[in-house]
């Protein structure tokens, strides 16, 4: 897949998380869970923002962040607009960081073993760009159900 659909996805589905966190009409409702759905939206957008930063960011991008997984499902209450002044800055640590790799990038080994087994950039980077839009889906459909 090239660098330039890979940013292309991630800006457009980051956009995305920016539209439906700010679409919530009741702000507290971004935190609360119901019977079925044991994940809140405030805590799918954290655990975005952690992910990518941690993986595209840190890893690949040498832009310092230290992620704290637990954090990212156990903080509640955060403020709406603080959640996307954070989505902002991953849009912008994403841009700068596949804006400086290269095609022979997404061939190398990425640097972690994530899975069990070793996988290219390119593979790991489209990894996450599903696992992006997995949750945004988790985000739309909490937030059509919970916010009213």
């Amino acid at each position: 897949m090239p660098l330039e659909t890979l940013r292309k996805l991630f800006k457009r589905d980051l956009e995305k998380l920016k539209f439906e966190i700010s679409s919530y009409q009741h702000e507290d409702k971004i935190w609360i869970t119901d019977k079925n759905i044991s994940n809140c939206s405030g805590n799918l957008c954290l655990h975005l923002i952690g992910n990518l930063k941690a993986f595209i960011g840190n890893e690949l991008g040498q832009i310092a962040y230290v992620r704290q997984r637990e954090l990212e499902f156990s903080q509640k209450d955060i403020q709406k607009n603080t959640l996307l002044r954070e989505i902002d800055k991953t849009i912008e640590i994403i841009e700068i960081t596949l804006k400086n790799m290269t095609p022979i990038d997404l061939e190398k080994e990425y640097p972690q073993l994530v899975f069990k087994e070793k996988m290219t950039t390119g593979y790991f980077l489209t990894h996450l760009a599903t696992h992006l839009s997995y949750h945004l889906g988790q985000i739309n459909y909490h937030r059509r159900l919970l916010d009213n």
